[in-house]
């Protein structure tokens, strides 16, 4: 049920088994395997202990964090270059390049989908 549900979240290049139940089992095992096992404390009864999952949660939480963020950096780059090349084609100083930025920019918009 869980790669059923994972499924539209998927990113472009997948193969077609990669949300396959045996696959998803096979990424969780290895996810257990490759973590570190938390050390029991020693404590009051009812103290929350942090378990595998737990790890796994934040590890993971943390790396998509990081993505999200150079994500955010490309694209405010790429927003920046282009507003600049807006400003240039508007001054008219960039009327010999028009046909190759007009490509590049329909490139990455198509990218974005």
């Amino acid at each position: 049920s869980v790669s059923r549900a994972i499924k539209p979240f998927a990113e472009p290049g997948r193969p077609p088994d990669w949300f396959s139940q045996k696959h998803c089992a096979s990424q969780y095992s290895e996810l257990l395997e490759t973590t570190e096992t938390p050390k029991r404390k020693r404590g009051e009864k009812g103290e929350v202990v942090e378990t595998v999952e737990d790890v796994i949660v934040r590890k993971l939480t943390a790396e998509r964090v990081e993505e999200l963020k150079k994500i955010i950096k490309e694209t405010q780059e790429k927003y920046r270059q282009l507003k600049k090349d807006a400003e240039l084609i508007q001054a008219g100083h960039m009327d010999s390049r028009l046909e190759e930025l007009c490509n590049e920019i329909m490139m990455w918009v198509i990218s974005l989908f």
